[in-house]
């Protein structure tokens, strides 16, 4: 475990993650503010859509095992929670994300495209939970989830990559990133080409590019949120070379 900045980033082996049933509290009580601001955003960017995602409620780390609840709740509310500063003190956002590694041991990250809502902004493959990801029993499928962002962004798909048991959870206030380590073969230089001539065939790709980290003086201050460059740096402390 290493705690960076407040940000703590620590390697787990299980996680758990079930949906409940009812609504989210916060959404309610906020229906006029939530729509405020849900309008001045897609003035500035039609192209947003307001979808059902999950938001994370309660979540729980014993020892190495993390679990956490879910509730759902349209993509304004969730949009709205993140860019007030997650005022409802029981939710937060737990995403999984797809910590893609090239067979050099570089890190290959995905620059969002102008028309997305986290535009210009740098970290691996990943996605809110949505109610595709809840399983007939109820449990949220955050490994499905990665595996389905990485397939949507970079068109790599599960027989592309080796898919490792390396969780890693990077808790970062009411953020919480679970990042599981995927490894394409080849340099990091050719799994970008790659990724690159996919982008290029797609109508709207979500990714402008991809960028490659092979040590800490790669990192992007100003583009990397603050717990993908707590990951990226925890890993560069800890000798991780792949």
């Amino acid at each position: 475990m290493s705690a960076l900045d407040g940000i703590v980033v620590m390697p787990v082996r299980r996680i758990e993650a079930r949906s409940l049933t009812g609504g989210w509290d916060w959404a309610e009580a906020n229906r006029d503010r939530v729509a405020a601001h849900w309008a001045e955003l897609t003035r500035a960017n039609p192209s947003l859509y307001n979808g059902r995602v999950l938001v994370r409620r309660r979540q729980e780390l014993s020892g190495d095992r993390l679990s956490l609840d879910y509730v759902e709740t349209d993509y304004a509310s969730f949009i709205a929670s993140r860019d007030f500063g997650f005022p409802d003190p029981a939710t937060g956002n737990g995403f999984a994300m797809a910590a893609l590694r090239a067979g050099d041991g570089a890190w290959l990250l995905g620059g969002m495209g102008g028309h997305t809502a986290n535009a210009g902004k740098i970290y691996f493959p990943a996605g809110t939970p949505d109610p595709d990801d809840v399983l007939p029993d109820g449990t949220v499928d955050l490994a499905g989830s990665v595996m389905r962002e990485l397939t949507e962004e970079t068109g790599l798909a599960a027989e592309d990559v080796a898919i490792t048991d390396r969780w890693t959870a990077v808790f970062a206030g009411a953020r919480t990133a679970m990042m599981r380590e995927l490894r394409a073969p080849g340099t990091a230089e050719a799994v970008r080409a790659r990724i690159r001539a996919f982008l290029a065939g797609e109508r709207t790709p979500e990714l402008a590019d991809i960028c490659i980290v092979r040590t800490p003086d790669d990192i992007d201050p100003e583009a990397m949120p603050p717990f993908m460059q707590a990951f990226l740096r925890s890993s560069f402390a800890g000798g991780d070379k792949g």
